[in-house]
């Protein structure tokens, strides 16, 4: 087995690049749909998103986290230890090298797989049926958001939100808004599952709800990221899936909220990305099946199939190399 002090130095390394990573993926998808049509300033928007995270323990408590940490294996506390380390290096492998492709990943699959790779390989027993359900939710996440986001892209091509002047900022505001709180009840708590267990691991347990200190740096570290890779991700398939237009922005935001905020209460980790892509796709078939550029949303749903599978066998990998160490 590695030393205590080698295990320790490596959980608190993996903990920073992944809130990094979780900051350049995730946040940076949600801040460039949010500017794209001047709903919000680049730093109003971002600190809209780093103001959610940092609350998002005190206002909505860390059940999905207590899934990642608590729900998805059975094993003692140093294995545990151990396939987070082993699961959260794999999972940033497999989101940097999508993220600097410019598709936004979904760092959850990635993490979820990772973890029962690893757990398997370490002689964990994962708890597939709980596995199971957050898959389901998770595939159903993106459906609700097209489904939700095409009929409210219905109303607001009625409503003629391109002609509605200082209104449709406002109204964009009020989504992204809404987008932010979404992300902090459910997919960004797992920043904080991934801290809490790896900083255990490392011999310094660390408290979240009630603490000032370390939710200001995971925000901190995630703002980071988010800004570290705007024009990348700008650049990248997840804003050619549409002409995106003032109401597809708005529809998208609040479809992704609805399905995200929905899995909170179930204490079901979703990913926002895949919502709000399936969001944009929904939005954008109101105006026909041909407005939706097929040539990026295949390789946008590929990267989505394959990251979990890769993630498990590198968990696997990485899981069964710890266990011989």
């Amino acid at each position: 087995m590695p030393k205590e002090a080698d295990i320790a130095v490596l959980l608190i390394l993996a903990a920073v690049v992944f809130v990094f990573i979780c900051g350049a993926n995730d946040g940076g998808s949600l801040l460039t749909l949010a500017i794209r049509h001047r709903g919000a300033s680049a730093s109003l928007a971002l600190g809209l998103l780093a103001g959610a995270v940092v609350t998002g323990p005190a206002v909505f408590g860390l059940s999905v986290a207590t899934t990642f940490t608590d729900g998805l294996i059975a094993a003692p506390g140093r294995t545990a230890e151990l396939t987070f380390l082993a699961g959260t290096g794999v999972t940033i492998a497999v989101v940097l090298i999508l993220t600097w492709s410019g598709i936004p990943t979904s760092i959850t699959l990635a993490l979820l797989g990772a973890i029962a790779g690893a757990a398997l390989g370490l002689g964990a027993a994962p708890a597939w049926n709980r596995l199971g359900l957050v898959l389901v939710l998770g595939a159903a996440a993106p459906v609700a958001g097209l489904v939700v986001a095409y009929l409210l892209g219905r109303v607001t091509a009625r409503a003629r939100l391109a002609r509605a002047g200082r209104w449709t900022g406002l109204l964009q505001l009020l989504a992204f808004g809404a987008q932010c709180l979404a992300y902090a009840a459910n997919d960004g708590q797992k920043m904080f599952a991934v801290v809490t267990m790896t900083a255990a691991g490392a011999g310094h347990p660390v408290v979240l709800t009630g603490h000032v200190v370390p939710v200001l740096v995971i925000g901190a570290v995630f703002a980071a990221g988010a800004v570290a890779s705007l024009r990348r991700v700008g650049r990248g398939a997840g804003l050619k899936l549409v002409r995106i237009r003032p109401g597809h922005v708005i529809a998208a935001e609040v479809a992704s909220s609805a399905a995200v905020f929905g899995s909170a209460g179930l204490g079901v980790p979703v990913s926002m990305t895949q919502a709000a892509a399936g969001g944009l796709i929904g939005a954008g078939l109101n105006d026909g099946p041909r407005s939706v550029r097929w040539q990026f949303a295949v390789p946008l749903v590929v990267a989505w199939a394959v990251t979990l599978p890769t993630a498990l066998v590198g968990g696997l990998i990485a899981g069964l190399l710890l266990r011989g160490v």
